[in-house]
Formats: C-alpha cells, sequence, structure tokens
C-alpha cells in the first residue's frame, strides 16, 4: 500500500468514526470519505458511502442501504417560519419535517434535499439538483426544483438487486 493509499485509508477510518458519534444509528460498511456533518436524529443503513456531506436542521433523517453521495451534499429538515410567525421576514421558530431516502440511491455533486421529501428507491439525482418534492422509486431526476427526466430499467435494476451486485 503507498502512502497516498494509507492517508486516504486513515482519513476515512477519522471521519467515520466522527460520524459515528454524531449519528443516532449507523449500519455496517459505511465510508465516510471527506468531513461530513450529521445530527443526532439521522440513522444510516447499510454499506453507505459518503463524500462530504452537511445533514442540518432537526428533523429526523432516514438513509437506506447502499447510498452513495458526492461532494457538497446538503439535506436542510428545518426552515424559518415566514408564513404564520410573529415577525417579517420571518421569526425565531422553525418549520420541521423528516427526510427519507430510500435504499440505492446515489446523490451527485452539489444536491440539496429540503424538508419534508422522499427520495424513492433506486432514484439516481443529478449533480447540481434542489430536490423539493417526492422523487419516485427508480427516477432520476435533475435541476433546480429537481423534475424527472428518465426511469431506471427496472429488469436490470432488480437482477442486480437479486444477485447482490452493490458497490
Amino acid at each position: 500500500m503507498n502512502i497516498k493509499m494509507m492517508v486516504k485509508h486513515f482519513l476515512r477510518t477519522i471521519f467515520t468514526g466522527i460520524a459515528k458519534r454524531q449519528v443516532h444509528i449507523m449500519g455496517e460498511k459505511v465510508c465516510v470519505n471527506f468531513p461530513c456533518t450529521f445530527t443526532k436524529y439521522t440513522s444510516i443503513g447499510n454499506n453507505c458511502h459518503f463524500n462530504g456531506m452537511i445533514i442540518s436542521g432537526s428533523g429526523k433523517v432516514t438513509i437506506g442501504d447502499n447510498f452513495h453521495s458526492g461532494k457538497g451534499c446538503r439535506i436542510i429538515t428545518s426552515y424559518h417560519n415566514f408564513d404564520f410567525g410573529t415577525k417579517i421576514p420571518y421569526d425565531d421558530t422553525y418549520i420541521t419535517r423528516d427526510v427519507t431516502i430510500e435504499e440505492n440511491v446515489w446523490l451527485g455533486e452539489r444536491v440539496i434535499i429540503l424538508s419534508g421529501v422522499t427520495i424513492g428507491e433506486g432514484a439516481v439525482i443529478q449533480a447540481g439538483s434542489v430536490v423539493v418534492s417526492d422523487v419516485e422509486p427508480f427516477t432520476i431526476v435533475g435541476g433546480h426544483p429537481a423534475k424527472p427526466f428518465k426511469k431506471r430499467n427496472i429488469e436490470h435494476y432488480k437482477k442486480l438487486k437479486d444477485q447482490g451486485k452493490f458497490f
């Protein structure tokens, strides 16, 4: 193992250890490859890979098995009360909603997921997207706000899943 690989492995071990202390539940074979910030309301499944994620707010975040994220992703579960607050533009109260990411989801780089969103199994979120509403299973979405533009080959997906072929 060369020095570069040793440093990479060392940092992954450190970042994963820090994440384990931040989250509510962490599954097995989780790799945190770059600095991340999680909340105590975060639950992470098995075989998940994080490459720079910030989760903020007091809402529950549930991430399923075999999740992968690009660099610079964010999940925001709370936002300022601007509609029914006591001041404008907003007051000191927050609206909080949970985020659920089902299994085998891949987020490209710099994806933002807003509160109250569920991302279905096998979905792919294109880099730079802002997800403001639910994403159906096996759907590829992109843009700001993220819109569906393609479905995965579900037959091929299920074949690979049945064979246990996960990255």
